[in-house]
């Protein structure tokens, strides 16, 4: 591959991993799920090891969380709040250990003692202490500046305003997790769409009263800065921090041996479904704060700690129903319709099928009881079937050959695989497949593209049924006398959506070619051209 080809890929890849940086950390609203992401991360690190030429500034290896939001005052962390390496299988927590003895010179039989943390799916926060009063608070940020998040963190009851006990060191950054229990969740899932997105929306509110208002908890595991703190292990450490009137995790354990570690991993994993908070794995830490000292960081990880994650989430439903729905490119994907079924604190009632070929190989139909798999995030697809339970009745699920617009559904001939697509399209280019045009159309006002404010995906759908909007020219030919006719609307409302319609006459070429959809061209190829 040329250097040229391979620079691109590998800029898009840096420019999905940002896309998906903000959507996770800044938004709270993941587009992809955690499997998905650390596939990503390996793919760019991968690239960047093969070929020294291509690491740039925003390589995962050099980066950690996402920039801090406007809304709140940033300030720097005295000691970086830096991400964790991953282990999924043994052979990782293997290599992990192999490369903690070799940097210490130690002897193979050398037994490392660990500190392990389930670890809670929540927010990051810092808290300072000064002479053993709250000063500050910070959430992590991009690792190196966090969100002054101050107010918002005293209203939570597990924080220690003030801490009398003699031990405790004249300055201290405690660190830990904000997160909300499954059961008070409950109350709160209409408006939310989990517990780690309910706890990040009220932390980031700016009025701290509507903060109190949620169930928030804080659980303490480390600490970034410190002075004249007299402990010597991470365990030791933690049951400090109960004495200091912080909660810690009831599972934390220490273990030597990795078949121990592994042993442990497997009771913890059996017990998750039964704990009233999301975990989505067990971090593993050297347990000697002096070892830790030595091992010290590579670019955005300790060296002496790793998390362990646990397999996703899974559940068991039935299809109801199964949709065929159009993208603006063309492709018809399979949705599953399925009994709702709380999916990792979720109630998932959509589930992806991909494509036809999925459908084929699985042998996925109407009736079927399945596997549902949310991998800890939002996308939830089929992973298998039951076929035990199908009904002798059921009946193949034959894939629609046309779209709904009329037209012929074709698989394009892919000349890197040489194989055709395992996806159906709908052969439209231009705007004769309603359920494209929308799509386009949608895609055309999007935030990446003219971002117009006041005309959001529901307004787009709502003025297409009412014939106000075919092409994605219309929306500068609006008739805004019929609008501010409308129900919900009125001449104020209409005045305004003219007024952001009209600043977005004029915008960047790279924006107007991305809006445009053409497939293969995102935002960073848009630039390129």
């Amino acid at each position: 591959m040329n250097e040229k080809i391979l620079k691109k890929e590998y800029s898009k890849k840096i420019s999905d991993l940002q896309k998906h940086n903000q959507a996770y950390y800044d938004k709270s609203d993941p587009l992809i799920t955690d499997a998905e992401y650390d596939n990503l991360k390996k793919e760019i690190i991968y690239l960047e090891k093969k070929y020294d030429f291509l690491k740039t500034k925003g390589s995962p290896s050099l980066l950690v969380g996402f920039r801090p939001s406007k809304n709140f005052k940033k300030i720097k962390h005295k000691v970086p709040m830096l991400s964790l390496s991953n282990a999924f299988d043994k052979s990782d927590l293997i290599n992990f250990e192999k490369r903690i003895i070799n940097y210490l010179d130690k002897k193979n039989d050398f037994q490392i003692e660990y500190s392990a943390e389930p670890k809670i799916d929540g927010i990051s926060a810092s808290l300072n202490y000064k002479e053993g009063k709250f000063i500050m608070g910070l959430s992590r940020g991009d690792g190196k500046e966090g969100e002054d998040i101050t107010e918002n963190l005293k209203t939570i009851r597990d924080i220690p305003k003030k801490i009398l006990q003699k031990n405790f060191p004249k300055e201290i950054d405690i660190r830990g997790e904000v997160f909300i229990k499954n059961s008070d969740f409950k109350e709160l899932s209409k408006k939310f769409a989990n517990p780690r997105n309910a706890a990040s929306g009220s932390l980031r509110q700016k009025n701290p009263d509507e903060t109190k208002k949620i169930p928030l908890k804080f659980i303490a595991y480390t600490f970034g800065y410190e002075k004249n703190m007299k402990i010597k292990s991470q365990t030791e450490y933690l049951k400090n921090l109960s004495k200091w009137g912080f909660k810690t995790n009831p599972l934390n354990k220490k273990i030597k041996g990795i078949n121990n570690l592994i042993e442990n991993y497997e009771s913890v994993e059996k017990k998750r479904d039964t704990l009233d908070f999301d975990i989505d794995g067990i971090v593993y830490k050297v347990n000697d704060l002096e070892l830790q000292r030595r091992l010290g960081n590579v670019a955005n990880a300790p060296r002496w700690a790793i998390a362990h994650k646990f397999s996703a989430n899974s559940a068991v439903s039935k299809i109801e129903k199964i949709e065929i729905q159009i993208g603006r490119t063309g492709a018809l994907t399979p949705v599953a319709k399925i009994k709702p079924i709380n999916v990792g604190g979720v109630v998932v009632s959509n589930a992806t099928l991909h494509n036809e070929e999925e459908i084929i190989r699985k042998d996925i139909r109407i009736g079927d009881t399945v596997v549902i798999e949310r991998a800890g995030d939002v996308i939830p697809h089929v992973v298998s079937v039951d076929l035990d339970k199908r009904k002798d009745s059921s009946k193949k699920f034959i894939f629609p050959i046309k779209c709904p617009c009329g037209f012929e559904t074709i698989k394009e001939f892919n000349l890197v695989t040489k194989k055709f697509d395992a996806v159906r399209r709908c052969p439209d280019r231009g705007f004769d497949c309603d359920k494209m045009a929308k799509e386009r159309i949608k895609h055309f006002i999007s935030k990446e593209a003219l971002n117009i404010e006041g005309l959001g995906k529901k307004i787009v759908e709502n003025f297409w049924n009412l014939n106000l909007i075919k092409l994605p020219q219309d929306i500068f030919k609006l008739d805004f006398s019929k609008i501010e006719a409308l129900e919900g609307w009125g001449r104020q409302s209409a005045a305004n959506l003219k007024y952001s319609i009209d600043l977005k006459k004029t915008i960047s070429l790279e924006k107007f070619i991305y809006s445009l959809g053409i497939r293969h061209i995102g935002l960073e190829n848009a630039k390129l051209i």
